[in-house]
């Protein structure tokens, strides 16, 4: 097995596969949601058993998914208007 390929013996790259990202990240992001909404309801025995923060990853989570589906919307608007 050779480690490098001499530039003459270089395949092209592959197109990038076209995928539409916008619904895992909307699916991820109400799954965190939901997580939160559990934490909340039993917050009480977290807090009381240490494990409080777990309600503040739920809200990280649910930020990075809906930050995530902002950028998936404004590439695939861009990719349409052919920039």
């Amino acid at each position: 097995m050779r480690l490098w390929v001499k530039d003459g013996e270089r395949l092209p790259d592959p197109e990038p596969a076209q995928t539409d990202d916008r619904w895992p990240l909307l699916v991820g992001t109400i799954l965190w949601l939901v997580a939160g909404a559990v934490m909340l309801i039993v917050f009480g025995a977290l807090d009381a058993a240490g494990r409080g923060w777990w309600l503040w990853v739920c809200c990280i989570g649910v930020g990075i998914g809906l930050v995530g589906l902002l950028v998936a919307v404004r590439n695939r608007r861009r990719a349409r208007a052919g920039r």
